[in-house]
């Protein structure tokens, strides 16, 4: 975990979340087969009126803070990086017994999921050294960054007694 210049495009609150130890989990419909990646922080979901309604009550006040994510012109802030501890498949039913693990709520949950079985990412969060205002080449679920990112100095957001307890649970 040196450089790196790859990222998954993500909801800049479920990105701070993560980045805060408020979730560590991301629910997908997909597999990935990457061993890590930047946290490229979005924010088109905050475009429709109903956008809050995806999210937990108490959590709500949180989303609205951080709904959109630093931007200068085309450039966005890059804080986070997020290794893939592990990746599991379950059933709708079993994911929605993770509730804990993150913000969503589970209408929004099984929407997305439409009853089908779901990944879970198991993601160790770190927050690196020196935030970077990145530019990405165009993509739909992952992007490439023009310049990589240094992730020799970053800092995991959970200690490490904290992440085991919380990846034991899932």
């Amino acid at each position: 975990m040196e450089k790196t210049n790859k990222s998954l495009k993500e909801w800049n609150a479920i990105v701070e979340a993560l980045g805060q130890g408020k979730q560590t989990i991301l629910i997908r419909k997909y597999y990935t087969t990457l061993p890590g990646f930047l946290l490229y922080p979005t924010f088109s979901y905050a475009l429709r009126d109903d956008y809050l309604d995806n999210f937990k009550e108490e959590y709500k006040q949180f989303v609205k803070e951080n709904t959109l994510p630093k931007k200068e012109g085309d450039k966005t802030e890059i804080k986070f990086y997020a290794k893939v501890e592990k990746i599991t498949r379950k059933s709708s039913a079993q994911i929605y017994g993770l509730n804990k693990y993150h913000i969503w709520h589970n209408n929004h949950v099984r929407e997305y999921l439409k009853g089908k079985n779901g990944f879970i990412w198991i993601l160790k969060v770190f927050k690196v050294e020196n935030p970077y205002m990145a530019e990405i080449i165009r993509s739909i679920k992952y992007a490439n960054l023009k310049k990589e990112i240094d992730l020799s100095n970053a800092k995991p957001v959970l200690d490490n007694k904290h992440f085991s307890e919380i990846s034991k649970g899932i």
